[in-house]
């Protein structure tokens, strides 16, 4: 064999050698040793906004500043709250004033009045009993005239009567109210001081809190803007946990479990973070657009979240990643 021909076959079996070690230049996947997956990290948003509605009166946080769960976003004017306050607060302190009314009964003084008021009914009717009996044989004989004498039975009757009520106004003085009215004044108490908590959670409504740490990415209204309940003011990219959604090929599903540890890399950052598998689909999906595998298109796939623990400002949200898993489990046979 001459050396023209003797080239093409080293060259071939060079080629052959070559994918042999390589597994395909990287195209075969190995059925053991490190695995790597491709996904994006998790866009986590949170949107925000007052639950009552107002004019804002500030908003001491920009675009881009990262913020802490409690920090204040957004301030509403509180001019209404305050006068509905007020007013709640007054009706509370005279709800309280009436129960305490009821529940202390009649005081000393009352009794004394009601029974000087029974003393002057008495003796009313007395006298009045008195012209009555006096006047009673004068009328037969016709010493007095018919009007003097049906003025005189008027006036008994009329004194009997304010006596029945003076006797009966002193007896409710003693016994005091009803349990049934001290039931009501307490019943009403109760709904002043629940309508003072609801015009208190208004009030607390009026300052906008980041309800998780996190990054604003959009503040979509400006001081002196009117917003009404739920309108959206705020949006934060939640920055902690930092989830990474990756996705793993059914023929390689086998080899990943919750818990293993991964290595996690993103283009033009030098640093390698550390993550766990937390949570693996079970509901089969074909390959997303905006992942690139080295297997079709029309595979099936399964989803990952990867929870990454060192994560840093460098690696951001919907941006593209490489998961490594170093020792996988072996594959299926």
């Amino acid at each position: 064999m001459n050396r023209k021909r003797l080239i093409p076959v080293l060259l071939v079996a060079g080629l052959i050698v070559a994918g042999i070690a390589t597994r395909g230049f990287g195209l075969i996947p190995a059925a053991n040793g490190p695995l790597s997956l491709y996904g994006n990290v998790d866009i986590r948003e949170v949107d925000l906004g007052f639950r009552v509605g107002g004019r804002i009166a500030q908003m001491p946080v920009e675009e881009g500043t990262s913020v802490r769960k409690g920090t204040l976003l957004a301030q509403l004017d509180q001019a209404s709250i305050d006068s509905a306050v007020a007013q709640a607060d007054a009706q509370v302190a005279q709800a309280k004033a009436e129960l305490l009314k009821l529940e202390h009964g009649s005081r000393v003084q009352d009794i004394a009045q009601a029974q000087a008021r029974l003393a002057a009914a008495q003796a009313a009717a007395a006298d009045a009993e008195r012209d009555y009996a006096r006047r009673k044989p004068l009328v037969e004989p016709g010493a007095i005239s018919r009007d003097i004498w049906d003025a005189t039975v008027a006036t008994r009757d009329r004194a009997q009567a304010q006596l029945a009520e003076a006797q009966a106004a002193l007896s409710l003085v003693r016994t005091g109210p009803r349990v049934e009215d001290i039931e009501a004044g307490r019943a009403a108490l109760k709904a002043a001081q629940a309508a003072r908590a609801s015009i208190g959670t208004d009030l607390g409504d009026t300052r906008l809190l980041a309800s998780v740490d996190g990054t604003v990415v959009t503040r979509a209204r400006e001081p002196g803007a009117i917003v009404g309940p739920g309108e959206t003011v705020f949006t934060l990219a939640i920055d902690k946990p930092l989830r990474v959604r990756a996705y793993v090929a059914e023929g390689q599903l086998s080899r990943v479990a919750p818990g293993m540890k991964v290595t996690v890399t993103a283009d033009g950052n030098p640093k390698r973070y550390t993550g766990t598998i937390g949570y693996i689909s079970p509901r089969a999906e074909f390959t997303p657009k905006t992942v690139e595998t080295s297997d079709l298109r029309t595979d099936l796939v399964y989803r990952l979240r990867i929870i990454v623990e060192d994560p840093d400002g460098k690696l951001r949200q919907g941006q593209p990643v490489t998961v490594q898993i170093a020792d996988p489990a072996p594959a299926a046979r």
